[in-house]
């Protein structure tokens, strides 16, 4: 991959192809409450168009609610329908399997899009991980290990290695999910990025078939792969922990790398 510009790696997708957009949060829109140029800009031109997109975020640590609070903080208005997230989908999941009594590793916040659920850490029916970030202990740990060894079901809502902060990488909670698998010889569902069910979700509800949406994210591992795998075109953005993942993962090539998803115009010949 070249430095700078915009790539197309791919000469069979063309953008003539695509009217419609899934746009990953962390590393493409924002860092933390650090806004990446251009960000906003490019979302509303989407919505000035008529271009139809939805976001699809990995990110656990907080509610729906307050995520589409965070994006109108930072100059994109949004609906809640338009938002994807881990927990609102699993907590969706859960509630058609029946399930009632629910161990949640996730922060206060997170834990609001699971209202209806008997929260609790005594004989849940399923523990459910996500990121707690500092609020994670080993007695936390421990009584998920203990759970799931009676019998609960370990439910991942994503596995991301690490992500990017401002400060540079953080360990992510799929190293926490790694220890539970490992400690209880169990494996857990899947319910976020690279899981096909969830991209599928995501373009059921846009109303447009994969080959017509491209995937826009700073993560090979995640947002590349995945929706690579579902028949998505993809464009890698130059931001977030993007530079860590392509060292990581060199033989993987999106269709299109742009330095920022403020690009994103340029690239739709705007």
């Amino acid at each position: 991959m070249q430095n700078s510009g915009t790539d197309k790696l791919q000469v069979y997708t063309t953008m003539e192809n695509i009217v419609g957009f899934l746009i990953d949060l962390d590393g493409v829109l924002y860092i933390e409450d650090q806004t990446i140029p251009g960000g906003a800009e490019t979302v509303n031109w989407l919505r000035q168009q008529g271009i139809p997109f939805r976001f699809l975020t990995n990110t656990t640590m907080h509610s729906r609610d307050s995520l589409v609070a965070k994006l109108s903080r930072f100059g994109v208005q949004t609906e809640s329908g338009e938002m994807f997230s881990t927990a609102v989908v699993a907590a969706k999941w859960l509630a058609d399997k029946g399930v009632s009594r629910v161990q949640l590793l996730l922060t206060e916040d997170a834990q609001k899009d699971f209202a209806g659920f008997e929260i609790t850490d005594s004989q849940p029916e399923v523990v459910v991980v996500g990121d707690l970030g500092a609020q994670f202990t080993f007695d936390i740990l421990n009584s998920a290990f203990l759970a799931v060894k009676a019998g609960a079901q370990l439910v991942a809502l994503q596995k991301g290695r690490y992500w990017q902060k401002k400060s540079g990488l953080a360990m992510d909670a799929g190293a926490l999910v790694a220890a539970l698998e490992y400690a209880t010889e169990t494996k857990a569902e899947l319910i976020g990025k690279p899981n096909r069910a969830y991209f599928d979700m995501a373009l059921m509800d846009i109303g447009l078939e994969p080959s017509q949406v491209a995937m826009i994210g700073d993560s090979i591992d995640t947002d590349i792969v995945g929706a690579q795998a579902v028949g998505m075109p993809t464009i890698l953005v130059r931001t977030g922990k993007f530079q860590f993942d392509v060292d990581a993962n060199p033989s993987v090539e999106p269709d299109w790398t742009i330095d920022s998803i403020a690009d994103l115009p340029g690239l739709l010949g705007a």
